[in-house]
This record gives structure tokens, C-alpha cells and sequence, in this order.
């Protein structure tokens, strides 16, 4: 009697512990979450930079959506799924009009994928030189 439930019971293990290793999810893989602009002169506008990133799982990757933490910074991303392999891109705008000093801004990327419960926080920081007044 031991014997089959033990035989059951180890071939469950088997079966657990090869599911374990099946992946089937999307991943975003970024080069880097922070994005230094150094020093900017208010009088030039605005500036951008792009955060590249991987779809390193083997399902396609959705970004659902990006939202900055003030409205003087705008996240542009593609709707289209991002294939197991491939790049993707989220280009981020900051506008200094009217805020000298230093900046931080954050970015919340919401995604389809397993890491950080599909939750990304992307950085951009510098720091703003005032307009000269006429």
C-alpha cells in the first residue's frame, strides 16, 4: 500500500519540478532605469532620452501604460506587443520651462510581465539653469 502512494507522490515532485521550469511569461529587461540630463538651460526647451528594454520571456510583451509623477514629464511607448527577443522603447520628454533647479521624476511602467508584479519605475533627474531675465 505504501509503495503506490509513495510512486504517486514522487512523480508529482517530477511533474512540479519540471512545470517550475517551463517559463511562459513576458519580461522587460532594461539597460538602466535612470536617465542623468546633467546640467539643461531652461531657455532651450525641452529634452528627451529613451530607456531601451528586452522582452527576455517567451511570451510577448504588453506595456499597458506609463505615467509620470508630474505633468512636466511625458512617456511615449508603443501599443504593439513586443515579441519574445525584441526591443522596445519608452521615450521620456521633460519640459524646465518654469522650473529652475534641480529635478527628479518618476515613471511608472505597467506591463504584462512577471518581474515586479509587471511594475517598472524608470528615473530621470538633472538639473535646470535658469532663463536669463530681460
Amino acid at each position: 500500500m505504501k509503495r503506490p502512494i509513495l510512486s504517486i507522490f514522487m512523480a508529482l515532485i517530477a511533474i512540479v519540478a519540471i512545470a517550475a521550469t517551463v517559463t511562459n511569461y513576458a519580461q522587460a529587461e532594461f539597460k538602466t532605469r535612470l536617465h542623468d540630463f546633467g546640467t539643461i538651460k531652461e531657455e532651450k526647451g525641452p529634452v528627451s532620452c529613451t530607456f531601451e528594454f528586452t522582452n527576455t520571456g517567451d511570451k510577448p510583451l504588453i506595456i499597458i501604460d506609463a505615467t509620470a509623477s508630474c505633468g512636466c514629464t511625458r512617456p511615449e511607448y508603443s501599443v504593439k506587443p513586443i515579441k519574445p527577443g525584441k526591443k522596445g522603447k519608452i521615450k521620456v520628454t521633460y519640459s524646465p520651462i518654469g522650473r529652475p533647479g534641480a529635478f527628479r521624476k518618476t515613471i511608472k511602467v505597467n506591463t504584462n510581465g512577471r518581474s515586479t508584479g509587471g511594475r517598472i519605475t524608470l528615473v530621470i533627474e538633472g538639473t535646470v539653469i535658469p532663463a536669463k531675465k530681460k
